[in-house]
């Protein structure tokens, strides 16, 4: 007992040497060093704003589509066009900043904690900056002096804005097999309506509602490499869905990681500099094989020069290329190449996680027609049922479109047209854009508030969107975060919420599985049980999500009757 009190307290004490060090590291190494830029004019520009939701700043613009897509055009050198983005979207960047913050507050909601997690992140992104080309931080540099000096506590603008480019790696990487769930494709030749190129992707990063709800699609011009357009937010700089002018496509999807040790490059800053830089896919190949990323990725990059679509997979060691050996190329959430067959990770992935369902799911959507146009295209992004077409509930993780989608793309980069998913996540209209026809506009041809999308092109929203399923699936949302809070503030639920709940969506397994968490934090192990056999009986998101429900569901019964032997 003794031996055990005494490692027990050096190792306390181990912790809390940690600790100290890491708050002494934060307050003397961890200050703002901002990149230096000789030229600062771009700051004296002012916006003007010319309508209701159109703004301009010189050549650069920013308007809002009737479709509730955001429209924008920066040119310039780095530090140009970085301080346009932030001026131009200002109130957005403070919106998705705050909508940020409130998702990290609602998943850590102690005050103690968060301070402990400020100084953590500081040491582990210690080396951030030294890992990220000059030209990106600049840009950055620029964007954040539109920051809000509300989240000052926590940095400043500048480093915020730094560290909130490796939050979806972070994100994936912590979260371990519970990471965004992207789903791609790719056909050519004869799998495609006109043999050209047609890539298609669902970008299912989930960061709270209300950090999904302004999108912007965003044309830019810089001074050096290609003009591209890419599908982001306020504040990012960073690639996760785009193309050039070129012709070039790139979208990233997020693979099994291990926890990392500290970060390194962020993967949309690699895919950008892909997309801005490269004409072909092997020239793609030698830019992400120049950088080191601290998480493991597959990026998908179409090419109307080479004529097809590759993967590159790329881990914090290895790095590889899936070459297509038909006309066409699926790429979920593992990695396919020759690398990483032997990986204890990616192996696991693929046993345990939703990933290799996706995979078979597309394939056997792709094999459904002959050949795939764009509105197939977005019908296969736009699927919400299983394999052989069974019902799995809606926002099933083993569903293409599981629901959560910030956005989905589909690109014909041959002629340089896209189509946008608005929202709500991929089920309304697929709006078009003709990107060389973008390039052309001017800032005077923005202050008529005339539509810029390629009308005529539209994809229309889906049916779905309007049913009666769909309010069911709304209800469901509502619920489930209401769920959530009887279950933190450990309050009964009313009387006939179980019934509404489960009608709202009774095909999906998570559906009871949350009232099975509901009920063991009430102690109510038999019916957590119960529920949890429930979830069980449906179609489960993966080996390791029924194991954990096997485990929880053991764990209720023993409880159960470890209670009835008290009594």
């Amino acid at each position: 007992m003794r031996t055990i009190k005494k490692i027990l307290k050096w190792s306390l004490l181990t912790l809390a040497a940690l600790i100290i060090f890491m708050v002494v590291w934060f307050l003397l190494v961890a200050i703002d060093h901002p990149p230096e830029v000789p030229d600062k004019s771009a700051l004296e520009t002012e916006r003007i704003q010319t309508g209701e939701n159109t703004y301009v700043l010189g050549n650069n613009w920013l308007r809002k589509s009737e479709s509730g897509l955001w429209e924008m055009y920066i040119e310039g050198d780095p530090f140009e066009r970085g301080v346009a983005f932030g001026k131009l979207t200002r109130e957005l960047l403070q919106y998705q900043e705050t909508a940020f913050f409130d998702q990290i507050r609602e998943l850590v909601p102690s005050d103690r904690y968060l301070k402990f997690l400020k100084y953590f992140l500081a040491w582990f992104n210690r080396n951030l900056d030294k890992n990220i080309p000059e030209e990106y931080k600049i840009e950055i540099y620029g964007t954040s002096f539109s920051s809000s000096p509300e989240f000052d506590f926590i940095g400043s603008g500048y480093q915020r804005q730094l560290n909130y480019h490796a939050a979806h790696d972070i994100g994936h990487a912590l979260q371990g097999l519970n990471m965004v769930g992207c789903t791609s494709f790719s056909v050519w030749d004869g799998k495609s309506a006109d043999s050209a190129l047609i890539v298609g992707r669902n970008f299912d990063f989930f960061a709270g509602k209300k950090f999904a709800e302004n999108k912007i699609v965003c044309f830019c011009n810089p001074s050096e490499g290609y003009k591209f357009m890419m599908i982001t937010w306020a504040d990012m700089i960073g690639v996760v869905s785009g193309m050039n002018e070129k012709g070039l496509t790139v979208t990233i999807n997020a693979a099994k990681s291990t926890v990392p040790l500290q970060a390194s490059t962020p993967v949309s800053l690699v895919a950008r500099e892909i997309l801005q830089y490269a004409s072909n896919i092997d020239e793609a190949y030698q830019i992400a094989g120049k950088r080191k990323m601290f998480v493991s990725e597959s990026i998908l990059v179409g090419s109307v020069a080479d004529g097809k679509t590759a993967i590159i997979e790329k881990s914090p060691g290895k790095q590889d290329i899936v070459l297509p050996g038909g006309n066409r190329i699926v790429c979920t959430n593992h990695f396919q190449g020759q690398a990483f067959r032997d990986d204890k990770h990616n192996i696991e992935n693929i046993l345990g996680s939703d990933s290799k369902y996706r995979f078979v799911r597309i394939n056997e959507l792709l094999d459904a027609d002959s050949t795939i146009s764009i509105k197939d295209a977005v019908a296969i992004l736009r699927n919400r049922l299983g394999t052989n077409n069974t019902d799995i509930g809606m926002g099933n993780p083993l569903s293409v479109n599981q629901l959560i989608a910030h956005h989905a793309v589909v690109f014909k980069p041959s002629e340089r047209l896209a189509w946008v998913s608005a929202p709500p996540y991929q089920l309304g209209k697929f709006v078009a854009y003709d990107m060389d026809g973008i390039f052309r506009l001017t800032s005077g041809d923005i202050k008529t508030n005339r539509e810029i999308n390629t009308i005529e092109l539209t994809v229309p929203a889906d049916t779905f969107l309007y049913s009666t399923e769909y309010k069911n699936y709304i209800t469901f949302l509502s619920m489930t975060d209401d769920l959530r809070k009887y279950s933190r503030d450990k309050k009964t639920i009313p009387t006939s919420f179980e019934k509404t709940f489960i009608e709202s969506n009774p095909i999906l397994y998570s559906t009871y599985s949350r009232l099975g968490d509901y009920y063991f934090t009430m102690a109510n192990y038999d019916k957590a049980y119960n529920y949890y056999q429930a979830a069980l009986s449906k179609e489960v998101a993966g080996d390791n999500i029924r194991a954990d429900l096997k485990k929880l569901s053991d764990e209720s019964l023993k409880k159960s009757k470890n209670a009835e032997k008290g009594n």
